[in-house]
């Protein structure tokens, strides 16, 4: 029987997964306790031990700030504690069989939280020593700004726009760098909930739960393969920890009312993470600015429950499982706000969208000793969809099963490297793919992924990742469509190998131990990307052997910390561009293709990122960024000076502005916690809102928008929570068409015991 490379790595895994030599057998520890900068102990704060392997054990800080690691294989480990509003220099240890090593850590108060980052390399990886461009909110973060969705926590991000088509559950699609909407690979405990071909809709992903949002920017396929074109969001659940439970009830403007409850600790062995949440909102109900006929249908209900359990098979082994599941449903009253060419029909009252959806992964980790270890994984996604309009009900569905195993080793003391292979089966069904006899028929492909990735830490200050994944993407054959518009000819099996290199350096100038608290950080990367068509793309060409687009991207720039680390700027300069684009073929590139879509356009953006991190002893915290983006359309390839119809060469990509800002003021004390946001961007092209782009191009105007709120605390387990959103009432539009919400104040509480 033939065995695919991906079962003999798996195999191999799990021979090494089994138990250690008795030469092994002698154990060693590490202890000791996280200090502030007084001296004194701290409670709570996660500490973090990494071993050469790239393995991380996490502990949690007592009452006199003591922690112990036991059970450990001889060899060199860095100990490293988080704590909001803190950062902390590693402190690297070395224990021998039976020996024990102690290790404080003294916390120093700074703007940016060196946390722990997962998604930016194939192991965790300390912010400090991170080479990609990383933005991390933790729980706190989000809890303080009570911010409910990722959506707007996506705002504080920069060089990512953020369109919503209306309020809470709207369509919501996320720009990265001026990349395209389906160019972000979206991640919940490492379970890919993209759609098949890279679409997401960020308008049903909640906060609640959460320890951790990461954001990595820039082409991430030399890590996570396709899809991870334009960048990489993982939302990371809260597990473990000291037993703790939390609740939150709030009402406000639109007749929304939001119920979430979750509890989190560990016990022995075993550490958990449990939150069920439910949201209703009757949305817009007053007079369409369109035309005044009232809006209905635009209400929303969304169900969400989220499990993950971790076991410690003693110190050397894990096992994880999550899983997330969900309902949500909501009506589309169409486009009923700006109308340039006086095409709104009115007011959509039938049309109405239902997902549900089930994820689920298993993940085992094996340390075989100090420098080597082995993970495996497996996981699942399944949505479907159903759309109820005038013109007729239609379904969807998108089904994904992925595995993935790696080995981890330290070279030297300095090099370690990871290396493996991937296999991810998914399968796209809709009522619009049909076959010869009309039936629906799925469109499905395979990806096995081999990748290996090269790690340099040197003295503290240089840090050089280079990676490199290949891809084969196989997908299956289709089988003729006679019946469409414009017919579908069979379509065989297609084979494309993709090569994904990517490398970045991180080099420190000056550390903050030379600094006396200040550093300074350059950094730079280079990498590729791709997006393999997605199901319709596939459906509704005569193109047998269509392409997935790609991205070449660099960027560069330097972070600076000053005040003691209280101050940190951070600016980068990055320039992308987009090869074999999916369009249309129409009258205006006929000449340069014989199918009726093709991989023949082109675009490019570049532009600049910069930000501020602010932290004062006062309790007072802001971030401020400012993104400029320059995008353009290049010409079709061989065709200087030719575009696909609407566009011209040199025209902007839609919904990407040319200046976009936002600024957070938090002000924390003892009692309260009280918070005003701003934000806005210029104005963008679009489309006509109700004929796409054959009704014309627009300019969107641009806008500003603030909200306010305030917490205050009674003890350490009850919270009041007030907020305003869009605080002065302004009128806007994210998405050309679509009236965003008007001012909305919202109540609540919140409560959390063993917090």
């Amino acid at each position: 029987m033939r065995r695919s490379p991906v079962f003999l790595l798996i195999l191999a895994a799990l021979l090494c997964s089994s138990p250690a030599p008795a030469a092994h057998a002698e154990t060693a520890s590490v202890h000791g306790r996280v200090l502030d900068p007084a001296g004194q102990p701290v409670a709570g704060a996660v500490v973090n031990l990494r071993s050469g392997s790239g393995v991380v054990r996490h502990s949690s800080s007592a009452a006199d700030g003591s922690f112990v690691f036991t059970e450990l294989p001889p060899g060199s480990y860095d100990v490293i504690a988080t704590f909001d509003g803190f950062r902390a220099n590693a402190v690297r240890v070395t224990v021998e069989a039976g020996g024990t090593q102690r290790a404080d850590v003294a916390l120093q108060l700074a703007a940016i939280t060196d946390t722990v980052i997962v998604s930016a390399s194939y192991v965790e990886v300390p912010r400090s020593e991170v080479t990609a461009e990383v933005t991390a909110l933790s729980r706190r973060d989000l809890e303080d700004r009570q911010i409910a969705t990722v959506a707007d926590a996506m705002r504080l991000v920069p060089g990512t726009t953020i369109a919503s088509s209306g309020g809470l559950g709207s369509v919501t699609s996320l720009f990265p760098r001026g990349g395209e909407s389906d160019y972000t690979l979206v991640l919940v405990d490492g379970i890919k909930l993209n759609s098949f071909g890279g679409g997401f809709d960020f308008g049903h992903l909640t906060t609640f739960g959460l320890g951790q949002l990461e954001v990595v920017r820039g082409p991430q396929s030399a890590v996570f393969g396709s899809d991870a074109i334009g960048g990489v969001v993982q939302m990371r659940s809260k597990v473990g920890g000291r037993p703790a439970a939390s609740g939150l009830v709030e009402a406000g403007g639109y007749g929304t009312t939001r119920v979430a409850a979750g509890t989190t600790g560990s016990r022995g062995a075993v550490d958990w993470g449990v939150s069920v949440e439910r949201a209703v909102s009757e949305g817009w109900t007053d007079g369409a600015p369109a035309t005044e006929d009232r809006v209905t249908n635009d209400d929303y209900r969304a169900s969400t429950v989220a499990l993950a359990a971790k076991w410690r098979a003693g110190e050397r082994s894990t096992l994880r499982v999550d899983g997330r599941f969900g309902t949500n449903e909501r009506g589309n009253p169409g486009p009923f706000g700006s109308n340039p060419i006086g095409a709104f029909p009115g007011i959509d009252r039938v049309s109405r969208g239902t997902n549900d959806f089930g994820v689920g992964a298993a993940a085992f980790t094996h340390e075989w000793d100090a420098r080597t270890a082995v993970r495996l994984s497996s996981n699942f996604a399944d949505e479907r969809s159903s759309f109820v309009s005038p013109w007729g009900d239609s379904e969807a569905r998108t089904r994904r099963l992925a595995t993935h195993g790696q080995v981890d080793r330290a070279i030297t003391q300095a090099l370690s490297a990871s290396a493996g292979a991937a296999l991810e089966i998914e399968r796209a069904d809709s009522t619009f793919i049909t076959g010869v006899g009309a039936q629906t028929i799925p469109v499905e492909r395979s990806v096995a992924g081999y990748f290996g990735e090269l790690r340099l830490r040197s003295a503290s200050r240089l840090f050089v990742t280079a990676g490199l994944r290949i891809e084969h993407i196989v997908r299956g054959s289709l089988e003729a469509d006679p019946w469409a518009h414009q017919p579908r000819p069979s379509l065989p099996e297609d084979h494309i190998v993709s090569v994904n290199p990517r490398a970045a350096v991180s080099y420190y100038v000056r550390t903050s131990d030379e600094g006396a608290g200040n550093w300074s950080r350059l950094h730079a990367s280079a990498g590729t990307g791709i997006r393999p068509p997605d199901a319709f793309e596939i459906a509704f060409t005569d193109n047998p052997g269509l392409k997935p687009e790609r991205s070449k991207s660099v960027d560069g720039g330097i972070e600076q910390a000053l005040a003691g680390g209280l101050v940190v700027i951070d600016a980068t300069v990055f320039l992308n561009r987009y090869d074999d684009l999916i369009v249309a073929v129409g009258r205006s590139v006929q000449d340069y293709s014989r199918f009726r879509t093709d991989n023949i356009s082109n675009a490019r953006a570049q532009g600049l990122e910069t930000s501020v991190a602010l932290r004062t002893r006062a309790g007072v915290e802001a971030r401020a960024s400012y993104t400029f983006l320059d995008t353009a359309i290049l010409a079709v390839d061989q065709a200087p000076g030719v575009a696909p119809a609407p566009f011209t060469v040199g025209d902007w990509l839609l919904r990407r502005p040319r200046h976009q800002a936002s600024v957070d003021l938090l002000w924390r004390q003892r009692r309260a916690t009280l918070y005003l946001r701003a934000g806005g961007r210029s104005r963008v092209l679009d489309v006509e809102p109700n004929w796409g782009a054959s009704g014309g191009l627009f300019h969107a105007p641009g806008f500003g928008v603030a909200d306010a709120g305030a917490a205050v605390h009674f003890g350490r387990q009850f919270d009041v929570l007030a907020r305003v959103d869009n605080l002065f009432d302004r009128g806007y539009e994210a998405a050309f068409g679509y009236p965003a919400p008007r001012r909305a104040f919202t109540v609540g509480v919140r409560l959390a015991s063993g917090r």
